[in-house]
């Protein structure tokens, strides 16, 4: 996209309206709202949905592999990004992919709240992962085109609509977890897909008026004969793929372990392969390709840090429902509400910390530097899992405050890192692969849970110590030696603050 039409879409937005921000804020902050609280939802009650068992309303999975599904169902959400990113920048523009995203979310949902099928869970976790694909590296990149990239108030936005994302996932883990456990696992599906519904009558109805042109442009078009070549390898390449599928399946060779082994592989090798394509582009600038290799270890980073971050929805959520004291003064907490508390510091939070780096303007933390504070607190919220079975034995019922504090650190974490990482993602990206950058930020999370596939085949009750103990001083040591780079990395970002 050139400078002109990034500054056509300024100019086009109304610069005001939404707590001094742009008022296409407001489109994206409750379209993201709606979609959160539908995604976070599903999530709360997903793992129990698998292990529970049919008594129980379950499909009554064992537990790994319930958890290392949802680990990998999390990392295809991320990879999906790949496809959106691409899509919006080669055919669609960032305002239909958010479109078309959100009709596909709807329907996976619904697919969920049907009853008794594990067909329909199949069903619904491709839908659900090609929507979020489209819609959520290009909520994000909509943002960014609403601001110019001077614009002081960008950070703060960013935050705003961080906030939105939160408020959603709040919200969803106490309806949606308290339905679904208390009541029915489908019918709280159905009311993710309600969530989801919402949000497109949201986008629907105000984005013409408040986002003007942002979204609008197709950043690095398709002539119409490299249209017809790309669309019929792609035809191929999708029948290549349903032949290897129904083989796999008829061999079995293709079994839920060896598709969890291939994703790992991929949550590595994808997001390889988009730093080498940008680095070789001829349309990256020396400017640019100077800031894709300061990205390098900011993604590395980012991988360390949502690895812990992710396992809030598997093993801190089998944490809490087997290992947590969760009947206090003859109440019993909900285990799917304890999902709930990572969004609800981030609400908490997230003023305090936007606040502070804009009084700090230009003497507050680096990038590099704030990344490094994220991936300590989150190392040191793992570490505050140790501490209960050190004072009281590994076989005692965890204190849920232990829970609690350890969520807080890494919502803190969280604060220093994501916010930031969405932002500067934009600021960092080659004008040819604007929506492509978002997907890679998006893929810190999509290698993260690949990870955590193969990490969770580890964790057990008996040796929860050496797990959370080793991933939790791994990240602090990591986090040292990135405050130590900083000022290093700080020279080849050009810059960008």
């Amino acid at each position: 996209m050139s400078n002109l039409n990034k500054q056509k879409i300024v100019e086009s937005v109304p610069q005001t309206g939404f707590f001094g921000h742009p008022k296409g804020l407001f489109t994206l902050f409750f379209t993201e709202f709606w979609e959160r609280f539908s995604y976070y939802g599903m999530k709360a009650i997903l793992v129990y949905y698998m292990y529970y068992s049919l008594t129980k309303g379950g499909l009554g999975m064992d537990e790994q592999t319930a958890l290392a599904i949802t680990s990998i169902y999390g990392a295809l959400v991320f990879m999906s990004g790949v496809i959106g990113g691409w899509l919006s920048d080669r055919v669609l523009g960032a305002s239909n992919s958010v479109l078309y995203g959100g009709i596909l979310i709807m329907f996976g949902h619904i697919a969920l709240a049907v009853p008794g099928s594990k067909t329909m869970f199949f069903v619904s976790m491709i839908l659900i992962v090609l929507g979020t694909g489209f819609l959520k590296p290009n909520i994000s990149t909509m943002v960014g085109q609403m601001y110019d990239i001077k614009d002081a108030r960008r950070d703060a936005g960013f935050n705003i609509f961080y906030m939105g994302v939160n408020l959603g996932a709040i919200l969803s883990p106490l309806i949606v977890g308290t339905i679904g456990l208390k009541y029915n696992f489908h019918l709280g599906f159905g009311i993710a897909a309600l969530g989801m519904f919402l949000a497109l009558v949201m986008y629907v109805t105000t984005r013409k008026k408040n986002l003007g042109l942002a979204g609008s442009f197709v950043t690095n078009p398709m002539s119409a004969d490299e249209k017809k070549k790309v669309f019929t390898q792609i035809g191929i390449g999708i029948i290549i793929v349903a032949i290897l599928v129904v083989v796999g399946i008829t061999t079995k060779t293709l079994t839920i372990n060896s598709f969890i082994n291939l994703v790992g592989i991929l949550g590595f090798v994808i997001p390889l392969i988009y730093f080498i394509v940008m680095l070789r582009s001829p349309k990256t600038t020396k400017e640019e390709r100077s800031r894709i290799i300061a990205y390098i270890p900011l993604f590395i980073a980012g991988v360390m840090f949502w690895s812990i971050e992710e396992q809030g929805s598997t093993i801190l959520a089998e944490f809490v429902d087997k290992r947590t004291q969760l009947d206090i003064g003859g109440y019993h907490i909900n285990p799917a509400w304890f999902q709930s508390l990572n969004p609800l510091f981030i609400i908490a939070f997230a003023p305090v910390l936007g606040n502070l780096w804009v009084k700090l303007g230009d003497r507050q933390p680096t990038i590099p530097q704030k990344f490094s504070f994220g991936i300590f607190l989150g190392g040191l919220g793992f570490v505050f899992l140790i501490v209960p079975a050190l004072i009281g034995g590994v076989h005692a019922l965890v204190n849920p405050l232990w829970v609690t504090l350890s969520i807080f650190a890494v919502a803190i974490g969280e604060l220093c890192l994501s916010p930031v990482g969405l932002s500067a993602t934009t600021k960092l990206a080659p004008k040819a692969f604007s929506a492509q950058m978002m997907s890679l930020w998006l893929l810190t999370d999509a290698a993260a849970q690949a990870l955590n596939a193969q990490l969770v085949r580890f964790y057990t009750p008996a040796n929860e110590m050496t797990y959370f103990g080793t991933i939790g001083v791994v990240s602090i040591i990591l986090s040292f030696i990135l405050f130590a780079m900083s000022p290093k990395l700080q020279k080849f970002l050009g810059g960008i603050k």
